[in-house]
Order: structure tokens, then sequence, then C-alpha cells
């Protein structure tokens, strides 16, 4: 499974498939930026099985890409009829606003998550996507994505104490903060203010300021919990929020192999 098994109150998967260049590029990047768990998919059989993986999902149909209307049709009615996806919560994304096409899918589809017509104003589409997920409680009771890193050697955190900088590894992120383990127990006290630690996730490095929040034992680890103070630009936690994207979607597309 992905990053880290949740329960469905602590958010909902949400599933692009066939996404047109605009969605992928724009709306879904925008998404995620909004802290919904987005992904995309261009293969029907993925789809489909990471929906049986998935179930308490919400998937979004490109009707203008790759498929054929009756090929939608079908696809869309099987996720519907078979018990193992019948719960997942279905949405329409179609680039154009003709009448004819909308009744033809609203008439023969059931649409939890409604038809949504892509325009050049990307805000305003996810703005309307975003009021659906709210709506569908996507994010269930979680405010903020948080993927577990732990032995990952492309996420490190670099802290500056006594004149130099000591390496850690972190072990879980979000776009508040992370937890991370030092090598050598480095007896960080509760409140310690660091204003120049440099992130590095994968191949970007980010500075950030963080205060220590506290400590927790693992096994024979300290392991520590940093948040990222109000001062933190907001480029920073942007980069987070993309890595964070760019790390779930990696995952799954790993597991729907």
């Amino acid at each position: 499974m992905v990053a880290s098994e949740k329960s469905s109150h602590e958010g909902k998967r949400v599933f692009f498939l066939h996404p047109s260049a605009l969605v992928q590029n724009e709306v879904v990047s925008e998404l995620a930026q909004e802290e919904f768990e987005v992904y995309t998919i261009k293969d029907e059989n993925k789809m489909c099985k990471a929906l049986r993986n998935y179930p308490d999902s919400i998937f979004f149909a490109n009707v203008n890409e790759k498929m054929r209307e009756s090929a939608w049709v079908e696809l869309i009615q099987m996720i519907h009829k078979k018990p193992e996806t019948a719960s997942v919560g279905i949405g329409i994304i179609a680039a154009s606003s003709d009448e004819d096409t909308r009744r033809k899918y609203t008439e023969l589809l059931t649409l939890q998550c409604g038809y949504t017509v892509i325009k050049s104003d990307t805000h305003e589409v996810t703005k309307q996507l975003s009021t659906i997920l709210n709506n569908a409680n996507a994010k269930g009771r979680r405010k903020y994505i948080r993927i577990i890193v732990d032995k990952e050697a492309s996420a490190v955190i670099n802290l500056p104490l006594n004149g130099a900088f000591v390496n850690g590894i972190i072990k879980d992120i979000s776009a508040v903060g992370f937890s991370c383990v030092f090598q050598d127990d480095i007896g960080l006290k509760k409140n310690s203010l660091f204003e120049d630690m440099q992130l590095r996730l994968q191949s970007q490095i980010l500075k950030a300021e963080g205060i220590v929040f506290g400590s927790r034992k693992d096994s024979y680890e300290e392991v520590y919990v940093i948040l990222f103070s109000q001062r933190v630009d907001s480029s920073v936690r942007s980069k987070i929020r993309k890595y964070l994207q760019a790390y779930l979607q990696h995952k799954m597309d790993e597991e729907l192999k």
C-alpha cells in the first residue's frame, strides 16, 4: 500500500484517469497545494486495480481523453456495479460544455462528484473541484498530508549546532513539520529554535526555520519532532507539498506495476 496505511476518516485518495495536459500540469498540482491526496493514472486496468485497493476513493474520468464515449460509460458503470468498487465516488471532467454530452453522461450514470467543465481559467476549475472534494470529505479529519520517508536516503536534515551542521534522517514530513533521528543523540531541548535548517529532499535543498516540539523514544532511537515557524516562506511549504505529491505518485506507480 502507498506510504502508510490510513483509515478512511483520515482522507481519501483522489484519482484522475487519462488527465489532459492542463489537468495533469496545473489542476492536479493546485489541488495538491490545497492538501488533497491526488494521483494521475493513464491506464484503465491500473485504475481499476487502484480502486480495488482503495475503495473509499474518488475517481475523476477525463472523458475527452483517450477513450470513446461508450467505453467511458462502460467503465464507469462497471466501477459502480462491482461490489469491491461500488463505494468509489465518481465525477466527470469534460473539455466542452456541450449540453447533449452532459445529458448523456448524467442520465446514464450516477455521479456523486459531479460534472466539471474544464476552462482556460484553471484557478476557477480548481476551485470547483476543491468544493466537490470538500463536500465529499476528501480530507477526512486531517489538515495536512504527512508521508513516512523512513530509510529514504533522499530525505535528510542538516541542523546548525555549536558552529557546525549535524546530519539527520527525516522519518516523516508534512508542510507543517517533520520528525527526524540522528546517528548519535544530540540532546535537543523542547522549544529550541533553529533559524538556518537545511532540508534535502531528493535533489532540492530547502532552507527553513524550525522549533523543537518534543521527542519520543522509538526502539533505540530518540525521534525529534520539529515544526516550521511562522516565518518560513510560503514557497518552501509549496516545494514540500510538491515533494509529497511526487513521492506518493511514485509509490502508487510502483504499487500498480
